[in-house]
């Protein structure tokens, strides 16, 4: 088992590896206590014996500069494989200012192929590579040292079967003439955009319902505030406050700290000194916001129109179209997808390219009247309308 904790030995490696058509890569990280992931472990390996294909990267032990890997991450020649691969993806943007291309996520492959929604790593290797996984180290921490035999070989697992399955959906893709389909996937995972956190935009994960346009400023300027605060501490948001404190703020907009102090939600640490400053500056700027530059709570935004019985119609003929192609319908289009094609709207990731050709141009013409669904045997079909 190769472990690697020196840069000479790194680039010795990434060398070697660079020779090859593609790469497995997987990493160990934890993100409990802090805002950015902390890598710790990286396992790679390319084809070839296992005993000098594949190896752990250690990032944490001794010194190591990790540029020979992100050169190779660059490597226009090698195909970088992963399972999974956003979290990963993630951490490389974040720690050194590179997405690995060209990329292959073997979860996106395996869903265009039929494996199912979100096949997990171990389903794929029962079924393509043979293998059984030992779980038994799943819930090791990845930070502590030393790492015990089972602990590496329990990581190194991740890379080294990856390989087959790699094999398999890449042969199986050529075959079906699909490449192309996970190729548009694989856009959006190398899009720098998809890894970059703007605070400005940090309220849209909160689940709430302004009840009004200072409420819904309040909620987002204190949403700001909390990821501008965990980004710059490494701290997770909750740390900070949690979401149902957040909505508790922005509905009650407290303008002390003594008020603060009456929160029911509020985290101690969090009703004095530096937090607290920026919870009440927050309030303060949603305050002062001129009425015509007040947001507009999204509930009270112009909802379209759903056809609930045209949206039920939408579902039938995903399900059709997903079992006909063998794919994934959760890869053509959301539950909100549907609803949003039944009332009107066109501008969808599932009405272009290949989902297009699978299912959007079919959902258009069943939404404009010049299809309809039957039943032939046990399978649904569309049926052309005259006229």
């Amino acid at each position: 088992m190769q472990i690697i904790t020196t840069t000479e030995a790194l680039a010795a490696y990434c060398a070697r590896a660079a020779r090859h058509p593609y790469v497995t890569v997987d990493t160990e990280f934890l993100r409990e206590r802090t805002y950015w992931s902390r890598l710790c472990l990286i396992q790679i390996a390319h084809p070839g014996p296992e005993e000098e294909a594949a190896a752990i990267i250690d990032p944490i032990a001794g010194q190591i500069d990790l540029t020979p890997l992100y050169d190779l991450f660059r490597d226009p020649a090698v195909v970088k494989v992963f399972h999974a691969a956003r979290q990963d993806l993630e951490i490389f943007f974040v720690d050194g200012g590179v997405i690995p291309a060209p990329l292959f996520d073997t979860q996106v492959a395996a869903m265009v192929c039929g494996f199912g929604e979100q096949a997990a790593y171990e389903t794929l290797v029962r079924k393509i590579a043979r293998v059984e996984l030992d779980k038994s180290s799943r819930f090791t921490d990845w930070s502590q040292r030393p790492l015990s035999e089972a602990q590496l070989r329990y990581a190194l697992a991740d890379v080294v079967h990856l390989r087959p399955v790699y094999d398999y959906l890449s042969e199986r893709l050529r075959r079906t003439g699909r490449a192309s389909w996970v190729a548009e996937e694989m856009a959006q995972l190398t899009d720098p955009a998809t890894y970059r956190s703007d605070p400005a935009d940090a309220w849209e994960r909160v689940k709430a319902r302004p009840g009004s346009s200072r409420m819904f400023a309040a909620l987002i300027e204190l949403a700001r505030f909390r990821e501008e605060y965990a980004q710059a501490r490494d701290v997770p948001r909750s740390r900070v406050f949690k979401d149902d404190a957040l909505v508790e703020l922005a509905t009650l907009r407290p303008q002390t700290e003594a008020d603060l102090g009456k929160s029911r939600l509020l985290l101690r640490e969090a009703r004095r000194g530096e937090i607290a400053a920026g919870i009440l500056a927050a309030i303060r700027r949603a305050a002062e916001m001129r009425p015509e530059d007040l947001p507009r709570p999204r509930n009270g935004r112009e909802q379209p129109q759903v056809n609930p019985a045209l949206a039920e119609l939408l579902r039938v003929l995903l399900k059709a179209k997903a079992e006909g192609q063998g794919v994934a319908a959760r890869l053509i289009a959301s539950s909100s997808d549907l609803d949003a094609i039944a009332a009107g709207e066109r501008d969808l990731p599932a009405l272009q390219g290949w989902r297009r050709e699978v299912f959007g141009d079919d959902a258009i013409r069943l939404c404009e009247g010049k299809v309809a669904l039957a039943a032939k045997g046990q399978s649904v079909v569309t049926v052309r309308l005259q006229g």
